[in-house]
């Protein structure tokens, strides 16, 4: 309900059974986990850090799971002795052929990049194998977002990568084990790096997405746009701009600024940037415009309802954003949370008015379409504002005759020095057989 679309890339790389260990990058707090937990076919017992066992409201929910408590030199704890404790329960719950979750990062952060890894993962295969556990497979998969604090805006990407091979660093771990969870853990990360569209900030990663939009309406028409296509081009984008802003820093900025000038244009002009900045004829506008109409006019009244029903929570959900002010990786969480929170009081309060006032009938009325009156008014409302902004961007098209040949030769030059400057990066950086410079 919160994304609009969560795609799942390489399920099939998933053990259906045995002892696994999942580890992933960590960008988006608490719904990094609940993403996982729900996307993927196993049960998978998280790992979370111990002072959440104590907050009041994700406490009680990560108790419900089964959650592991992992105790942190930087929260205040120094007893050694309790990490020895979730090591012996991680190589239980793995004995009985499960599967363990974990953040190997160790923090959320909001950029699309990836932090140092702590070795704890690779500690737990080390200590479950040595354990006569095995085999435990050790699994990576790259969480990408866009727009992930964004309700109905963001969308969610999970790529399964291959399990990474173990074998060598098991017979290291038999006379250095220390070194063995330390190489271990620096593959996991060059695996975790592969499967994400890595770069240091937000904002080029949105200029990524602007210029893999562009480039698939230009010059990829007609190609099936499959998740695992656009993850791809995603990821090759974001190593050849980590090998050329080291290579040919000023060329790179300068199709950087190329790009975001005309972003800002695009966006100015109430345009996407993936239209094809021609007005279509009048017989074909009329007949969208009439079918558009007629879907939403016929589907008025329970939107309405829908929309009603669900205003107050809706809206004190987000005055409770407003004043807690999250920050980034944390935004979506706490919207799940107050949301978890919050629907179901206003429910109550507004199902005991009906009540009240009208007695059994609209009370139950109320309960039948309180759902599907939601999900309705979700689909309605996001229809209406997709109609609004192309009937907006197809006004400007009209007036302005001249600004969709000007955009669409912009375009063109942006992509040739686009292909320039990735024939300049050798393939097996593109595809991630050769790190680009970090």
């Amino acid at each position: 309900m919160f994304y609009r679309r969560v795609d799942v890339i390489g399920a099939e790389r998933i053990p259906r059974s045995g002892p696994l260990i999942v580890t992933a990058n960590h960008h988006n707090a608490l719904m990094d986990g609940v993403l996982l937990l729900s996307a993927l076919p196993r049960r998978l017992v998280s790992v979370a850090k111990a002072p959440l066992f104590s907050n009041p409201l994700i406490g009680p929910f990560l108790r419900l799971i089964g959650a592991l408590p992992v105790h942190r030199r930087q929260d205040g704890d120094r007893d050694p002795g309790r990490n020895d404790r979730l090591f012996a329960a991680s190589t239980a719950t793995l004995r009985r052929g499960h599967a363990i979750l974990i953040f190997p990062e160790g923090v959320s952060q909001p950029e699309p990049t990836l932090m140092p890894l702590r070795t704890g993962a690779a500690r737990m295969l080390l200590a479950a194998e040595a354990a006569a556990v095995g085999p435990v497979t050790l699994l990576p998969v790259g969480l990408m977002f866009h727009e992930p604090g964004t309700f109905r805006t963001g969308w969610a990407l999970i790529a399964v990568g291959e399990p990474v091979e173990t074998a060598g660093y098991l017979a290291l771990a038999r006379s250095e084990p220390e070194e063995a969870a330390r190489r271990l853990t620096a593959r996991l990360g060059e695996v975790l790096r592969g499967l994400i569209a890595l770069v240091d900030d937000r904002q080029t990663l949105r200029l990524v997405e602007h210029a893999e939009r562009l480039w698939r309406d230009e010059r990829d028409r007609g190609t099936p746009r499959d998740a695992a296509a656009r993850a791809d081009w995603r990821r090759r984008a974001t190593r050849a701009y980590r090998y050329l802003i080291h290579h040919d820093p000023i060329g790179v900025e300068a199709l950087r600024s190329l790009m975001e000038r005309y972003v800002k244009d695009v966006e100015a002009a109430s345009l996407g940037t993936a239209v094809g900045f021609r007005a279509p004829g009048a017989r074909v506008v009329l007949r969208y415009a009439a079918l558009q109409l007629a879907m939403l006019l016929g589907g008025l009244p329970l939107a309405l309802w829908g929309l009603a029903s669900h205003a107050a929570p809706y809206w004190l959900t987000w005055a409770a954003m407003k004043l807690l002010r999250p920050q980034p990786d944390v935004e979506a969480t706490y919207k799940l949370v107050a949301g978890v929170l919050i629907y179901p009081l206003a429910w109550i309060v507004e199902g005991a008015l009906l009540w009240r006032w009208g007695g059994g009938g609209p009370l139950a009325l109320f309960v039948a379409l309180l759902i599907p009156g939601g999900f309705f008014a979700l689909a309605w409302s996001e229809r209406l504002r997709r109609l609004y902004r192309e009937s907006r961007a197809l006004l400007r098209l009209l007036l302005d005759r001249d600004i969709g040949r000007h955009l669409s030769a912009r375009r063109r030059s942006i992509l040739d020095e686009m292909d320039r400057a990735v024939a300049r990066v050798p393939e097996p950086v593109l595809a991630g057989r050769e790190e680009p410079p970090r």
